[in-house]
């Protein structure tokens, strides 16, 4: 079983991904810029590309090309930093706000779909067990 675990894991993400992005596609928005917006979402606006790129664990040159298709759909704005000149906060656009209501409406349903027949208990089980292998992971760094 541990052998197929991260095959496992691979294999839902993949399918998450790909699904998503066929809801998605009409939007003109794929998986990673919805998660993009998520995460500049929850994580406070007006976070810097340093900032948003270590909270999603992502490098910061594939953050910059999803903040560019984000910025030139007017749903994101880089803004200056008041305390630093170089840098610039990531901001959502009025417009940006509002289409995450219809983003988060398709993942949503989505996920419901694909979590039918299991239970918040099984779910609960699950994430604590990622979140002790990032853990786990975290000490390998």
């Amino acid at each position: 079983m541990r052998d197929q675990f991260p095959f496992a894991v691979a294999r839902v993400t993949r399918r998450w991904r790909k699904m998503l992005d066929e809801r998605l596609k009409d939007l003109g928005v794929t998986q990673a810029r919805w998660s993009t917006m998520v995460y500049l979402q929850q994580g406070g606006e007006g976070l810097t590309q340093r900032e948003l790129a270590s909270l999603m664990a992502i490098e910061n040159p594939t953050l910059v090309r999803l903040l560019d298709s984000l910025e030139q759909q007017g749903l994101i704005e880089r803004r200056a930093c008041p305390k630093d000149r170089r840098a610039r906060r990531l901001h959502l656009t009025e417009e940006g706000v509002n289409f995450m209501d219809e983003l988060t409406g398709r993942a949503t349903e989505l996920r419901e779909e694909m979590l039918d027949g299991i239970s918040d208990k099984e779910i609960e089980s699950a994430l604590a067990v990622f979140h002790k292998i990032m853990e786990n992971a975290e000490k390998q760094k």
